[in-house]
């Protein structure tokens, strides 16, 4: 009997972003600004500890809106008519010149893809439909090695083409389509960010879907407290809480949107290289880094790779992440000496 679990999406539950306010023992309403709203699928928050006098509050929310709604129209794949689902659905093997804005984001993905191995590719999306994970219907069971097979070779990262010099993209396969997700919320966050520090603040939060930029301090002077989720399935509890400033942090897991069949259960995290859900121990990943794009393309790659494979390339890559593996007794930490030495120094 397949039972289905938590179908719902995971970046704004995996990070406490609620709880900030209560972390910092202090009320949103306090901030000067404080921003909140629907997009890309997603909720989100922002809030500045100090905003110039000259500043208009409404100006700032009508600039933030209008940026993310601009940034939706490119790279959604529920509008028909982004720019992404476009390319996405067009049938045909030629050169496409894109927006210099979808090139970025594109190229990022392909370079993450190129570091990982393969681990990240926004090409998965039809096999994380397959598997009943995707916004079509769930199948009443997993789907068969055929069909996997089949899909396989219709996707895969290597089958896209950028070319800087001219902006344009080349799907090797015409029914070839990409999926942003893993990252355009990140380059959102960032993009946010942008326009509050050309605005003159330099001391906010922004948050889009769980992914998280930070600066400066909040309203009682001190470093942000960002509290880190426990990777339990049925209840919310926390496992660790960091003081933490001037970067951007990403989360993702594994353990709140899987199915069970005859007793095996099936995680939502597709290894692009297989086809097939993850198999390993690796329950969450944190990621902090420079930029928000990054750190939440980077936390997708490490789920796929697991808990050995993710920690070597994240010192390879010289990334602050923590990680929690399950165990036969629950869960166990594991930081990159970066993440250590970033959250100690920082609180």
């Amino acid at each position: 009997m397949l039972q289905k679990l938590f179908k719902r999406e995971l970046g704004f539950y995996l990070i406490f972003v609620f709880l900030l306010s209560g972390c910092e023992n202090i009320t949103p309403q306090k901030y000067p600004f404080v921003y909140s709203g629907a997009i890309m699928g997603t909720r989100f928050s922002i809030k500045a500890t100090h905003i110039p006098e000259q500043a208009s509050v409404e100006k700032l929310q009508q600039l933030i809106l209008m940026r993310l709604q601009a940034i939706n129209q490119r790279m959604s794949t529920y509008l028909k008519d982004s720019e992404l689902s476009l390319l996405n659905t067009l049938s045909s093997t030629e050169p496409q010149i894109i927006s210099a804005e979808l090139y970025k984001v594109l190229d990022t993905a392909q370079n993450i893809s190129q570091l990982s191995g393969g681990a990240f590719d926004i090409t998965v999306g039809p096999l994380v439909n397959l598997w009943g994970f995707g916004p079509d219907i769930m199948l009443s069971q997993a789907p068969k090695p055929e069909a996997i097979n089949q899909l396989l070779a219709q996707t895969g990262y290597t089958k896209l083409q950028l070319h800087k010099q001219d902006l344009m993209a080349t799907k090797e396969l015409a029914s070839l389509s990409m999926d942003l997700s893993a990252l355009a919320k990140g380059y959102a966050v960032d993009e946010v960010a942008r326009i509050l520090e050309e605005q003159g603040i330099k001391d906010y939060l922004v948050e889009i879907g769980g992914e998280i930029r930070l600066k400066g301090n909040n309203l009682q002077g001190k470093k942000w407290r960002i509290a880190i989720e426990k990777p339990t399935i049925n209840k919310r509890e926390l496992e660790k809480v960091v003081a933490i400033t001037d970067t951007a942090m990403a989360t993702s897991g594994d353990y709140r949107n899987f199915f069970e069949q005859e007793g095996q259960r099936f995680s939502h995290t597709i290894d692009p290289r297989t086809g097939y859900p993850i198999s390993h121990k690796l329950a969450s990943v944190t990621v902090l880094t420079e930029t928000c794009m990054l750190a939440d393309a980077w936390a997708t790659a490490f789920m796929v790779l697991g808990p050995e494979e993710a920690y070597k390339m994240a010192e390879q890559q010289q990334l602050a992440v923590f990680f929690i593996i399950k165990t036969e007794q629950g869960f166990a930490e594991r930081a990159t000496p970066l993440f250590t030495e970033y959250t100690k120094v920082k609180q």
